[in-house]
């Protein structure tokens, strides 16, 4: 699959939260890649000032529609709500 857009989740956790994200981030990552349609990467990338997790998908049109799935409403967003100081960045960037 070739990646023509990204889906980015930016969020301010506490390095005191972190593992617990981390493991957020472990535990859904192969559903992610093999149940959401043209999903084709999942990368978690943690800085000194937030986390971010960066999606790969195949159309705009899917990383939006992964935004409203059951695996990131009912699961991933409600298990690491708790853990976020403050509203997640959410943006989605077209590969050109």
């Amino acid at each position: 699959m070739t990646v023509h857009a990204y889906l980015q989740i930016t969020m301010t956790i506490a390095p005191a939260n972190r593992e617990a994200a981390a493991k957020v981030y472990t535990a859904y990552r192969n559903p992610f890649l093999t149940t959401i349609p043209g999903a084709s990467t999942k990368d978690l990338l943690i800085r000194d000032d937030d986390v971010q997790v960066l999606h790969g998908f195949e159309s705009v049109a899917q990383a939006q529609a992964y935004l409203n799935s059951d695996l990131f409403t009912k699961h991933v967003f409600a298990e690491l709500q708790p853990l976020w100081q403050g509203q997640p960045d959410v943006r989605i960037y077209t590969v050109a």
